[in-house]
């Protein structure tokens, strides 16, 4: 599989030639990172420094020993022990007496659940109490310990940009509602970071709370249409989401979730969503559908997916449009929605307004489940906030797995 490259690292020190058999990314100033490995960030930049305390040895000694002569006979005899004196025992001391206290680890699993509410005519229900909602996992009711809405709590934002041939018409619409977006939804305690997905996952900036760096690599992101399968040129020669022959590779969608949740969302706490504008359509993902939705529940980040697609491009080279259905799952599983808008500028802009109010009217229930074994399996859940509410939530969690 093809890794995050990271493009927003300076050129200096960009390097070619990544391992195509491992996820990786690359940070600045530093080699890449092998997959199952954890981003080890350095708390402290540089040495850490030392406290040193300074005590004026040299100037008591000197004292002391300009004192010397000035002390009696007497005053020696005084300081000398007496014959009478028990001896100075020289034997280590008894060891003290065993206080050891057992230690017990506990470990609590709490599980938090993200959410929203619309009512049957689809608007989204602010205002909700823990008395109106209530949470099931396998069926089984569950105690919430909190729940709170969401409103203006910090928000950590990844934005996946499909950036394979079969985008060249809509990339630059995608790009402006994109901006807009960003410089609206972005608030003083929110970091967001910016990929690109075709032949490769491009890491094109880092976490920042900068819109206008955020919307000056959206636009400086280009189709890459070389290298589908060695082959370089328009789409449909080799490149991009059509291949000529051989396993196609053009638009590694699961590839990029995968990398996303793992690598970058998945050591972030508190609200995450990724936002994916792609024809959802896959092609060449070493991950399998099921594996990116799964690192996605792992890392507890919402998916929504704006369909955007030039369905034109699809119909000129002869290939069917299958990529609905698997963006509908990726969203739906993970408690998100897809958003169709094919190649409407108005809709997409529409598209990023209702996901920003999405996201700025959000319920949090926490509960410790009943079932505590840490066994890794899958748990199912569900919310209910009352009769004809509609409640947008994930569809499970992973337990722990049992520690080693």
């Amino acid at each position: 599989m093809n890794g995050l490259r990271n493009l927003a690292a300076p050129a200096a020190n960009r390097q070619n030639g990544l391992h195509s058999s491992e996820y990786q990314t690359r940070q600045p100033n530093t080699g890449c990172l092998p997959a199952g490995k954890e981003f080890a960030y350095a708390l402290f930049g540089g040495s850490v420094p030392s406290i040193l305390t300074r005590m004026r040895i040299p100037s008591i000694a000197a004292a002391l020993l300009l004192a010397l002569p000035l002390v009696s006979p007497a005053g020696w005899a005084q300081l000398a022990p007496s014959p009478d004196a028990p001896p100075v025992s020289t034997a280590p001391p008894p060891a003290p007496e065993d206080q050891s206290v057992a230690t017990f680890k506990l470990r609590v699993n709490l599980v938090d659940l993200f959410f929203t509410v619309k009512d049957k005519n689809g608007n989204l229900v602010p205002h909700l109490t823990e008395g109106d909602c209530s949470v099931k996992e396998d069926n089984a009711p569950q105690t919430l310990k909190h729940f709170v809405a969401e409103t203006n709590q910090p928000l950590t934002l990844g934005i996946l940009l499909d950036t394979s041939g079969s985008q060249y018409e809509v990339l630059p619409l995608e790009q402006q509602a994109g901006g807009e977006f960003l410089d609206r939804v972005l608030k003083a305690k929110d970091q967001a970071f910016l990929l690109s997905f075709d032949v490769n996952v491009d890491l094109l900036q880092d976490f920042t709370n900068s819109a206008h760096l955020l919307t000056r690599a959206m636009n400086k992101a280009q189709i890459n249409t070389a290298g589908g399968n060695g082959a370089a040129g328009i789409p449909g020669a080799g490149g991009g989401t059509v291949p000529t022959y051989g396993t196609p590779k053009g638009t590694l969608l699961y590839d990029a979730v995968y990398l996303a949740a793992n690598q970058k969302l998945n050591q972030e706490t508190g609200r995450k969503a990724m936002i994916i504008l792609t024809d959802g359509d896959d092609q060449g993902s070493n991950t399998k559908i099921n594996d990116a939705i799964a690192a996605a529940q792992r890392s507890n980040a919402i998916i929504y997916v704006i369909l955007i697609a030039d369905t034109g491009f699809y119909g000129n080279f002869g290939m069917g449009y299958s990529g609905y259905s698997a963006a509908k799952k990726m969203a739906e599983e993970t408690g998100g929605r897809l958003i169709n808008v094919g190649n409407n500028g108005k809709k997409l802009e529409a598209a990023f307004q209702q996901i920003e109010e999405e996201l700025r009217t959000q319920y949090v229930a926490s509960y410790t489940p009943t079932n505590a074994k840490l066994d890794g399996t899958f748990r199912h859940v569900a919310v209910s906030c009352g009769n004809g509410m509609k409640v947008q939530v994930r569809k499970g969690y992973f337990a722990p797995s049992p520690e080693n």
